[in-house]
């Protein structure tokens, strides 16, 4: 006797939902990994062409156009000068709710150019992008690309922030070359100051009298700041340079400038470190007959506060390219120094994790840390940050419970800002 549908027996139980789930970001990861690997020697060609002419900050013009070209090509709708910055960009594809930004940057340091690897974001940048395009629709995504200026000096993305340029993004993400994967990278909150004393000329011999000298004063301020060090909260830090001192020898030097980084773990760090080293500066002044200003030259950094789900996403997905990155318990004792996505994670749930290159030895910020960002360990990175990237938004916008999450505070943001 044949049995009704109801009363069979399976073969196997049916796959739980979270199996499904499952299923289905495997099949759309392969097909974002698959427009990866297709774009894989333009984006590492793109990664060396950046290197190859490195451009300081807000002055990033051919790289942009180096950054643009395989989005356009892709059908990436480009809105270039966002922010009315001229190398800051917005490449969007798709047109499902869920907005994910991905940060390109590539601006180089003076002297030592992609020191920092940024020709590796952006071709990171630009191969996520151009995963995610592969499945945009079948994810609900839209992906916006953003091109990023001045992240060395100058804070392209807090102005872009603050010029709603990133209204509407849900989450943002970006991937940062260094010597070791790390995760949950911790930066510090900076401020970018220059301090100018102001005095009176003379002849250093025969009117030493007549002169009040800018140059002593910075001398004085320094000294200060030197033994304030020994009095600093755990993770505050000073640092800076001389930028100018007089002219001559023999002339009482009237002006002098010096320009300083303040870092601190939080803003609440930095504010006390700012109005402990402005009483050093001012003693400079005081001591010497002198005036003096403090400006600020860019905005200031806060500290990264990456989004836990997120981060535990790109865990798992750096983690599946077979990477091993920096154990969680270790990572509060590897601060990055300072980055405007700080900015950004502090508005928007996002990430900056460290994708390793084999540096041997060196450091960012280090002439041979540039010529490290060029080999074959940098172009696998570029590689790998892309897929990790793109597998990381595909999960999350699988992810019922995060997805809705990350669309209520947008749209909550929205609201705010109101």
């Amino acid at each position: 006797m044949s049995r009704s549908r109801d009363d069979r027996q399976p073969d196997r139980a049916s796959p739980s939902p979270d199996e499904l789930v499952a299923a289905a970001d495997t099949t759309l990861s392969a097909a974002a990994d698959a427009g990866i690997a297709a774009a894989a020697a333009e984006l590492i060609g793109l990664s060396h062409a950046i290197h190859a002419e490195p451009e300081l900050a807000f002055a990033e013009t051919r790289s942009v156009a180096k950054t643009l070209a395989p989005l356009r090509a892709r059908g990436f709708a480009i809105e270039a000068g966002a922010g009315d910055l001229n190398t800051a960009f917005v490449a969007t594809y798709g047109s499902g709710e869920l907005v994910v930004g991905i940060c390109a940057e590539y601006d180089a340091l003076p002297e030592i150019g992609h020191a920092c690897g940024h020709n590796i974001i952006a071709a990171a940048a630009v191969g996520a992008g151009l995963g995610l395009a592969e499945v945009a629709d079948a994810c609900g995504l839209t992906v916006k690309v953003f091109g990023t200026p001045a992240e060395e000096s100058g804070g392209g993305k807090v102005l872009m922030l603050e010029r709603g340029v990133f209204d509407g993004v849900a989450m943002a993400m970006m991937v940062h070359p260094g010597p070791s994967d790390i995760v949950g990278a911790r930066s510090l909150a900076l401020a970018d100051l220059s301090i100018t004393f102001h005095g009176r000329a003379a002849h250093a011999s025969a009117a030493p009298q007549q002169g009040r000298n800018a140059g002593d004063a910075v001398t004085v301020a320094q000294v200060a700041l030197g033994l304030l060090r020994q009095h600093l909260a755990p993770g505050q830090q000073l640092h800076g340079i001389v930028n100018s001192g007089g002219v001559a020898p023999n002339i009482v030097p009237d002006r002098a400038e010096l320009l300083y980084y303040l870092r601190a773990v939080d803003i609440a760090s930095l504010d006390d470190l700012m109005q402990r080293a402005s009483a050093c500066f001012e003693a400079g002044a005081l001591a010497t007959g002198t005036t003096h200003d403090i400006r600020t030259l860019a905005p200031t950094y806060t500290e990264l506060t990456p989004d836990a789900a997120v981060l535990y996403a790109y865990r798992e997905q750096i983690a599946g390219i077979g990477r091993v990155p920096l154990a969680p318990e270790l990572e509060a004792a590897r601060p990055l120094g300072s980055t405007d996505m700080g900015n950004i994670t502090n508005v928007i749930p996002g990430i900056h994790p460290i994708i390793g290159i084999d540096a041997a030895g060196a450091v960012t910020h280090q002439p041979e840390f540039a010529a490290a960002c060029v080999t074959a360990s940098a172009d696998l990175a570029v590689i790998d940050g892309a897929t990790a990237l793109a597998r990381t938004a595909i999960q999350i916008a699988g992810d019922q419970f995060h997805r809705e999450r990350l669309l209520e505070r947008s749209v909550q943001r929205q609201e705010d800002f109101r």
